[in-house]
């Protein structure tokens, strides 16, 4: 049994997806880091605050005597929006490299030849002489 699940683990396709699953984690990794660090303060200078913290309160909270604000319920709007553009940003990156593999591959793959058989003229000729006897 640890032999035949040593064979499964290491079939090309199976190395190949989780090769590509860790260089997605760490992709995405890279893409919060350049929303949260870049996109989201360019973005907040427009609404003069953190892009994250942005956010639609529906029921104000009680600050306790830690400082903390307890009880408040909102709708966490800026968070939503930066996720959504951490999403856009590595489903177009992705769409992009199955697009470049997807090219390569059809140039690895040689045309098929046309099928061999009896030119148009041959087969005239076959004709002719079957309509002879």
């Amino acid at each position: 049994m640890l032999k035949e699940f040593k064979e499964f683990a290491m079939k090309g396709n199976l190395v190949d997806i989780a090769v590509g699953f860790v260089m997605g984690a760490a992709f995405k990794e890279v893409v919060t880091s350049f929303t949260g660090g870049i996109v989201s303060p360019l973005i907040g200078l427009i609404f003069q605050s953190d892009f994250k913290d942005l956010k639609y309160v529906i029921t104000e909270g009680v600050t306790n005597a830690e400082g903390v604000v307890e009880g408040e319920v909102s709708i966490l709007w800026g968070a939503f929006l930066t996720n959504v553009i951490d999403f856009i940003i590595v489903a177009f990156v992705m769409f992009m490299v199955v697009k470049a593999v997807n090219k390569m591959k059809r140039k690895e793959e040689p045309a098929p030849e046309p099928p061999k058989g009896p030119t148009q003229e041959e087969l005239l000729i076959q004709i002719r002489d079957l309509l002879k006897k």
